[in-house]
């Protein structure tokens, strides 16, 4: 499974070739900012993680790292998504804690034999339904533990 660093960028690259699309220095710097990222980041704090990147560019470029499976849209409850590295390029599963709230995003995995009898179980269901699965993904959505005390 491929990681973060020199292999996610040529994972990015491969991705954008088979969409038509280059990997230019944007790109790969946007791409940079997430390998560097501990946590999904919304649009304002992509651009002040790199200043150089000026907002409109960021924003088409986005579109196309997530049009090429390179990045992932996270949408929550507040005014800004948040993007993260593709989990086929990070090579990281994991989960979200979603607060429904303030709209913060917090990673969590499950332990092994857990990941491993959920996907046996959405394996089951998905076949059932004739349907066929490559990865899954599961979000919780609630309230984060500031928003809760606050309420």
């Amino acid at each position: 499974m491929p990681t973060a660093g020199g292999d996610a960028h040529s994972q990015a690259e491969e991705r954008l070739a088979a969409v038509d699309a280059r990997y230019t220095s944007k790109r790969k710097a946007l791409v940079e900012v997430f390998i560097r990222s501990k946590r999904p980041m919304t649009l304002p704090e992509v651009i002040a993680a790199n200043a150089s990147l000026a907002q409109s560019s960021v924003y088409r470029n986005l579109a196309t790292l997530e049009a090429a499976g390179v990045i992932h849209r996270i949408v929550t409850s507040d005014d800004h998504a948040r993007f993260e590295l593709a989990e086929a390029i990070s090579g990281h599963h994991h989960h979200h804690l979603i607060c429904s709230m303030c709209g913060s995003i917090e990673d969590f995995t499950l332990h092994p034999r857990v990941e491993s009898a959920v996907a046996r179980e959405f394996a089951g269901v998905a076949e059932r339904r004739g349907f066929t699965t490559n990865a899954h993904q599961m979000d919780l959505i609630g309230r984060c533990a500031e928003c809760a005390t606050a309420e």
